[in-house]
């Protein structure tokens, strides 16, 4: 990332992570690169949302796991406002379980949190530039699911909020869990336990945590 000039415009990037040191983590990473980048901080996808409403950003940085509305519901209700506002998804999760999501839900970069420091700044980089930035990782994970032979795994059918419910159920979370972690009421988390079990064919949660066992869905949630 070039270092600004004094007549230049300082980059503002908006950190959308319900962690403090992460958000300091990744204040560190791109200062290193870029002076006098401005930042903006938000601890959930409300206020997220709110500050993007009522500022303008360069780049969001956007943690896929934030409490209540989590990272894909508010990418989506980003997309939807500021349609030409880059997303950069921050993850725990390996590119298996949400990159493609992301990615087609308008997300420019899909970047592991583990991975992000040389990662992170090409990232910002490509999207202070309008591209979008794949790592070699999402690019295989893309590459497999454009070669499918047509027929998809059961769980590609979840909606993005089935999906999330599916992998903490599976993950051993109750329904309660469930509810207490996505600001859902337990009878809204049943009703998306009801759907997935019909999508799925399953019969009860024992099918459901043998399945995200088996095919690596883990959430990574605490």
């Amino acid at each position: 990332m070039n270092k600004s000039t004094p007549t230049e415009r300082k980059p503002r990037i908006l950190l959308g992570d319900d962690h403090f040191i992460v958000r300091e983590g990744l204040k560190q990473v791109l200062t290193d690169k870029c002076d006098g980048v401005e930042f903006g901080e938000a601890a959930d996808g409300n206020q997220v949302l709110e500050m993007v409403w009522n500022d303008c950003w360069d780049v969001l940085l956007l943690d896929i796991s934030m409490p209540g509305r989590g990272g894909l519901d508010t990418l989506k209700e980003v997309s939807r406002a500021k349609p030409k506002l880059p997303v950069i998804i921050l993850s725990m999760h390996a590119e298996t379980q949400y990159a493609v999501r992301a990615l087609k839900l308008g997300a420019y970069a899909y970047i592991q949190k583990d991975s992000a420091g040389t990662e992170l700044v090409s990232a910002v980089e490509a999207a202070l530039r309008g591209e979008r930035y794949i790592t070699p990782a999402v690019a295989n994970q893309m590459a497999q699911a454009l070669h499918k032979d047509g027929s998809e795994l059961p769980h590609e059918a979840l909606s993005d909020r089935e999906y999330r419910v599916f992998c903490l159920l599976g993950s051993g979370k109750t329904v309660k869990d469930v509810s207490k972690m996505l600001s859902l009421s337990t009878k809204t988390v049943s009703t998306y336990r009801i759907r997935i079990l019909q999508k799925m064919g399953f019969m009860n949660n024992s099918q459901i945590t043998h399945y995200v066992v088996k095919n690596d869905l883990s959430t990574g949630e605490p």
